[in-house]
């Protein structure tokens, strides 16, 4: 019974605008301990405009250095008081120490003395433990990484995102900032290895990157970026840009910055031993083919000359080899050649170090046809890493078995939000339901996969909540829940907008990654959803339905906050919003074009707006949002795909027709019954016969549907003016209800009311005074006057005999007898007429040209 309801209130979750869902959400995943009171603390951070100084030894490891750099930056953006960077190993009451285990005196001699009790941190990966001892503030890392992952905890606990620059977070400003009392203790991260993949990334991060840093390649300024987004986010491992770049080769100082700053750089499942592809292309002359049966001889150079320049840093190597642009090597799975290879790279590899091979970590890649190899049989040593990956479309394609689980080198997984390939690319947006996310790592984490997770993330952004996901899942997989997993959305907002605002973000952030998880954008077309059972229309409606709750919350925000809800809310669902209404435009105008309906021409009108409005969206993410910061950033095309390597040059128009008229061909209109009745709008008439000196007028927009019909000008005699309305009528349909609606017009002229004549076939016309007792006087202003100027409209009914009919066509004719009446409804009803405050919807409609 809890099972099935807690399905029911997921699937209100999908159904209930502004839900209280969310609001059950629990703490930020991870410590929690500081506060804005004094009262109960026991360390002041900052204070009446001054800081605790941060004491460092200068000896300790240079990317906790800094660290603590970043730290002292960041209470100063949040308290306004910057405090005092100081490297020794000595410090006073009322200090913050940072440090790592064996690599600082200033934690060591803490340990020596007995004060700090390190053993559940000691020779662990990457854990930590802040303490007050003796009037200071610890944060003690097991390693280097853990001593900085303890520092931006502290960043993060005081109100600097991990996003602050990325995604432009304002910091949550406090001039006081204290530490609870309490020992705080983070234990190492469940799965070793957790990164990032940048891939994929032209035209979007190398054309940004070419606008804000001047260079055509990502170098020491960029990832620097980068390398300490990565460990804001606790993750430490990297698989650099590489279509059109090479990490290595393109800045040398990019290599030495990520081992100084402690993050593992490796290189993707096609890119072995750091080797950049593009170091193999941009030298193909020289080089050769990349094919090891024919040129090993210039490959195993290649090879030896990636290892010497890693050799010495944390570097994850990738080994084995696949052909030359992520492709097969060959048609056949040659087992016997691929082992050669390993075998030769792990010489080269142990010849480059002097050390044995094992000592030296690597792993193997099975991505695509490499999984043949291993179902083959091929084998790689005991020490190496085995990397499974998704489908790419973040369906998990193999898991290890109970004997398999037991390789001692353990097992990663490449996963992906982005993708280049078959079917279509997937480049544009996040389209990554939270909960397929959440799932597919469980599964893989279930089955022993935690050495190494890397994420392929496109050009980064906008993939800011999925990287949050997969690298806090990576961390510690178990602590998220089918119960508690909307919690990691709803703390993911309130970090970022606040959590005033959480609530809402998170259920608008959690819908629309569900609604873009239905269809990829570049997979989207005209044919996508079913348009004749209504399919298409309630599924354009929940886009924009979700797009004006999230524009009414931009609106809400204060202005600090809105480049960052753009960035991760705003413009991903205004742009799938836009998209999805441009292809239900197109099915409509096909659909009408093929039925001779003039209103495709309305349709593909829509089509062409809101393909502007798709480059009027991305020019505001890129030259105004964050004035202008992003520029480039979105610039992906996915509008005009037919396969996925279509190399057309900018986004395309999609097919739209137009149905030419005669230049006076306006009317014509004919109509079909259905439901017992016909329901038509004043402006779809058959014909219209002017008064002199007048003209019928179609006023937009007036009324309660789609406009009205008045002749003008007003001023002028209504003698012979009508309108005349065609349609079908079935067989054995005698008699009819004719309701005619008109705006509620006072009786500015003829005090005893403004008429019209209601007529069938040039049968016996039937007057109707429609405004006689819309007045002021006693017996009508409460029961007639107000009602009827307050609802606008004035609705009457006509009881009409019908003709015969050989073809079951008839002519309802409406003749206006006074100036002023503008007509906006008809409904011609014989049965099937329920009441409604908008008279039904249209029947369907041709056109007689």
């Amino acid at each position: 019974m809890r099972r099935e309801l807690r399905c029911i209130l997921l699937g209100l979750m999908i159904l209930i605008p502004a839900s209280g869902l969310f609001a059950r959400a629990l703490h930020k995943q991870g410590l929690q301990y500081i506060t804005k009171e004094k009262s109960g603390a026991s360390f002041e951070i900052a204070a009446g405009g001054k800081a605790a100084p941060i004491y460092v030894d200068p000896a300790d490891q240079p990317g906790v250095l800094r660290a603590v750099t970043s730290l002292a930056g960041d209470i100063a953006n949040v308290s306004g008081a910057r405090p005092k960077v100081v490297q020794k190993v000595k410090a006073p009451k009322g200090a913050i120490l940072v440090g790592t285990l064996g690599s600082s005196k200033l934690i060591d001699q803490l340990v020596d003395a007995g004060k700090l009790d390190v053993s559940a941190i000691n020779g662990k990966w990457e854990a930590y433990i802040i303490q007050t001892v003796d009037g200071n503030l610890v944060i003690a890392g097991s390693d280097r990484r853990g001593t900085i992952y303890g520092v931006y905890d502290v960043s993060e606990n005081i109100g600097v995102s991990p996003w602050y620059w990325w995604a432009d977070v304002p910091v949550s400003k406090s001039p006081s900032l204290f530490v609870s009392e309490g020992r705080y203790l983070q234990d190492s991260p469940k799965v070793q290895y957790r990164g990032i993949f940048l891939n994929d990334e032209a035209p979007c991060l190398t054309g940004w990157v070419k606008n804000y840093y001047g260079t055509d390649f990502g170098g020491r300024d960029f990832y620097e970026r980068v390398f300490e987004l990565i460990l804001r986010l606790k993750g430490n491992y990297l698989w650099p840009a590489m279509w059109g770049w090479a990490f290595y080769a393109d800045d040398p100082m990019n290599s030495n910055l990520a081992h100084e700053m402690g993050v593992v750089i490796g290189t993707s499942h096609h890119e072995p031993m750091a080797r950049n592809h593009q170091e193999w292309v941009r030298n193909r002359d020289g080089n050769g083919v990349w094919n090891y049966k024919t040129n090993q001889e210039r490959i195993d150079e290649f090879f030896r000359e990636g290892i010497e320049r890693v050799k010495g840093k944390d570097d994850i190597i990738t080994i084995g080899m696949r052909g030359d642009g992520d492709e097969a090597m060959s048609d056949e799975t040659d087992v016997q050649l691929l082992e050669r290879i390993v075998r030769n790279q792990r010489a080269i590899i142990e010849d480059v170090t002097g050390r044995p091979a094992s000592e030296t970590p690597q792993l193997w890649a099975l991505y695509k046809e490499v999984l043949d190899y291993y179902d083959n049989g091929m084998r790689v040593p005991d020490d190496v890493i085995i990397l499974l990956c998704d489908d790419n479309w973040g369906n998990v394609r193999r898991l290890p078995n109970a004997e398999e689980r037991k390789h001692p080198g353990g097992w990663g997984l490449y996963y992906h939000v982005d993708y280049v390939g078959a079917p279509r690319n997937t480049k544009w947006l996040n389209v990554t339901p939270v909960q397929n996310m959440w799932e597919q790592l469980q599964l893989t984490y279930d089955y022993g996969v935690d050495k190494l997770w890397v994420l392929n993330v496109g050009d980064l952004k906008p993939m800011e909540y999925p990287i949050t996901l997969f690298l806090d899942m990576a961390w510690d997989p178990k602590s998220y829940t089918v119960d508690n997993l909307l919690d990691h959305v709803y703390n993911f907002c309130a970090q970022q907008f606040g959590a005033d605002q959480a609530q809402e973000a998170a259920r608008i952030l959690n819908l629309y990654s569900k609604y873009a998880g239905r269809v990829t954008p570049e997979m989207l077309d005209r044919r996508t959803y079913n348009l004749e059972t209504g399919e298409w229309k309630q599924v354009v409606d929940e886009f924009i339905k979700l797009e004006a709750e999230a524009l009414r919350q931009y609106l809400t925000l204060k202005p600090e906050y809105r480049d960052a809800y753009k960035q991760i809310i705003l413009y991903p669902v205004q742009a799938l919003a836009n998209l999805y209404e441009m292809y239900y435009s197109q099915a409509m105008n096909h659909k009408l074009y093929a039925e001779n309906n003039p209103a495709a021409n309305f349709w593909a009108d829509n089509v062409e707006r809101t393909f502007k409005r798709d480059a009027e969206l991305g020019y505001d993410y890129n030259k105004v949002m964050s004035g202008g910061k992003w520029d480039g950033m979105m610039t992906q095309k996915k509008i005009g795909y037919t396969t996925w390597n279509d190399n057309f040059p900018a986004d395309k128009l999609p097919e739209i027709y137009r149905i030419s008229e005669p230049e006076k061909a306006v009317g014509s209109y004919v109509f079909e019954p259905s439901n017992g009745y016909v329901a038509i709008e004043a402006e779809h008439y058959f014909k219209a016969v002017n008064a002199p000196e007048t003209e019928w007028t179609c006023i937009p927009y007036m009324g309660r549907t789609l406009s009205g019909m008045a002749l003008m000008p007003y001023t002028k005699n209504t003698d012979g003016a009508a309108l005349s309305y065609k349609m079908k009528l079935p067989e054995g349909v005698t008699k009819v209800t004719v309701r005619v609606v008109v705006k509620s017009t006072l009786a500015f002229r003829n005090l005893d009311g403004h008429r019209y004549n209601v007529a069938l076939d040039g049968g016996e016309a039937v007057t109707v005074n429609f405004n006689s007792d819309l007045n002021e006087k006693p017996e009508n202003i409460y029961s007639v006057f107000y009602p009827t100027v307050a609802s606008r409209v004035v609705e009457k009914k006509v009881e009409l005999d019908v003709p015969a009919s050989e073809d079951g066509t008839h002519i309802l004719t409406l003749s206006p007898l006074d100036p002023g009446i503008v007509f906006e409804k008809i409904v011609v009803d014989f049965g099937g007429y329920k009441p409604s405050y908008l008279f039904m919807n249209e029947s369907p409609s041709k056109r007689e040209l």
